[in-house]
């Protein structure tokens, strides 16, 4: 990929199932249109998802941001929703504060944050209870 630095920005729907994942499959298009490696374009598909279902149930929406450059993916996920009390918590697998609207769809499984962290080669999740929580994931081209 030539010196260029690519800017995205999607907002997401609280409670919007109906809309979970098209972000996730318009990265998945950009990075295909760019020639980035299959390897990486499953990695950032997988965080971009994992991220949008998770700014849907618990955020009750915000938005994620997409910097691609030659090095890296960036995206980061803002919401306003109520907070993360015990992150250390909220990151063992299995683990979900998921409405039972949710789970009867079929999310909640309590794999989001896990996911995301295994997918990516940094994860850092800042988070103020009653405030929001901002999650930034950066995935290396390298």
């Amino acid at each position: 990929m030539a010196e260029q630095t690519i800017s995205l920005q999607y907002p997401i729907d609280g409670n919007n199932f109906t809309i979970a994942g098209q972000a996730s499959s318009n990265i998945k298009k950009v990075l295909k249109q760019l020639g980035i490696a299959p390897e990486i374009i499953r990695k950032a598909a997988i965080s971009m998802y994992e991220g949008e279902i998770n700014t849907i149930i618990h955020g009750k929406g915000g938005e994620a941001d997409v910097t691609i450059t030659s090095d890296t993916i960036t995206i980061v996920f803002r919401d306003k929703g109520p907070g993360i009390p015990d992150i250390a918590k909220a990151m063992q697998a299995g683990f979900s504060t998921a409405t039972d609207e949710a789970r009867e769809l079929g999310f909640g499984a309590g794999m989001g944050l896990p996911n995301m962290k295994k997918y990516s080669d940094e994860l850092s999740i800042e988070s103020e209870v009653g405030h929001g929580t901002t999650v930034t994931l950066v995935i290396r081209l390298r």
